[in-house]
């Protein structure tokens, strides 16, 4: 993908799952990365085996994009030639719980909230006005969820949150509409990562039952997806992409191959 080369590329959440994932991907179209994550030994490793493999550069820092002052920091602290910012990919977040809304655990809400939404929100705010000053054919491209748009049980906190993702999405679409700058939407469906895991605090045996029965989509698929959107020419913005496992027809409407559902 000749036309990403040398393009700098932020993505967050980018130490495991669909970031790292997107990360490899574009540094092997030659993109130079900003790389945060929550883990900074995490993502600090991953930009040593990126730039080990692709010769690109890199800068990485632990960043949790819950806190505004830390990511204004972060933002504002990029040596000047990082903030000619072309493509960002608002990827950190997490699903918390699965019980029912009166028995959920607020501190769970709060963590959903602060990360899919507010995250997404402090650093769209920091990097789009660089793009305008820059006059960039900017990008930007928003992580939701199939959750987004079809409710499911023991989920309504996520699920509005990733609601929330689509509707930023549509309404910034609007904002930059006489500027050249684009904003996708992808909204993946099952994908198998530590997805599950953070959902169920660390319960592998009850996360891996999530995916028992039917083959998920995997990080490099939606990083496929991401980079199709990511390489359309110019005057071509892919809005919106829904992406589930061929098994898979909404959030709640799943077949599983010999599995008792019930």
């Amino acid at each position: 993908m000749e036309k990403l080369k040398d393009k700098i590329v932020f993505i967050s959440g980018a130490s495991s799952g669909i970031g790292k994932a997107c990360a490899e991907a574009f540094a092997k179209a030659g993109a130079h990365l900003i790389l945060c994550a929550r883990s900074t030994d995490k993502v600090k490793a991953v930009a040593r085996e990126l730039q080990d493999m692709y010769k690109i550069e890199i800068v990485s820092f632990g960043l949790d994009v819950q806190d505004k002052k830390l990511v204004n920091a972060a933002i504002d602290n990029l040596p000047e030639k990082w903030r000619k910012i072309d493509i960002l990919v608002n990827n950190a977040g997490l699903a918390r719980g699965l019980e029912k809304l009166y028995e959920g655990d607020t501190d769970d809400w709060d963590a959903m909230i602060d990360t899919n939404v507010k995250g997404l929100l402090y650093l769209t705010r920091k990097i789009v006005p660089f793009m305008l000053k820059n006059q960039v054919n900017g990008h930007i491209i928003n992580i939701g969820s199939i959750a987004g748009i079809h409710a499911y049980p023991g989920g309504a906190v996520y699920c509005a949150t990733k609601t929330a993702v689509k509707f930023i999405s549509d309404g910034l679409r609007m904002d930059l509409v006489d500027k050249p700058i684009r904003v996708t939407a992808v909204q993946p469906g099952m994908v198998e990562t530590n997805f599950s895991v953070v959902r169920f605090h660390g319960d592998k045996q009850k996360a891996g039952s999530v995916y028992a029965g039917i083959k998920p989509l995997t990080a490099e698929d939606i990083a496929d997806v991401v980079m199709y959107a990511a390489s359309a020419p110019p005057h071509v913005q892919i809005c919106e992409v829904t992406v589930t496992p061929t098994n898979q027809a909404t959030g709640g409407i799943v077949y599983k191959e010999n599995v008792n559902l019930h």
